[in-house]
């Protein structure tokens, strides 16, 4: 199995969970904008005021995906 990035967006506040479900929408357009079928984009609810939307994308291609979308951070998929 090839390896795998996740890039996560923060989003804080009374609206993050609205504004990482939103953020998620914009990441899947991204996808199929850019004819990548296989990537899997979500958001998850960390705490009431803390949630992050994410996409997994293969290693070779998360520099393509990092400059394109800019996300806060990034963790290796193990």
């Amino acid at each position: 199995m090839e390896e795998q990035i996740k890039l996560i967006w923060d989003f804080r506040g009374p609206s993050a969970s609205l504004t990482a479900i939103h953020h998620q929408k914009h990441l899947e357009e991204f996808c199929v904008q850019e004819n990548y079928s296989t990537i899997e984009a979500g958001y998850k609810d960390l705490s009431d005021m803390h949630s992050t939307a994410y996409i997994i994308v293969p290693k070779e291609k998360m520099i393509i995906f990092r400059d394109a979308l800019k996300p806060h951070r990034g963790e290796k998929i193990v």
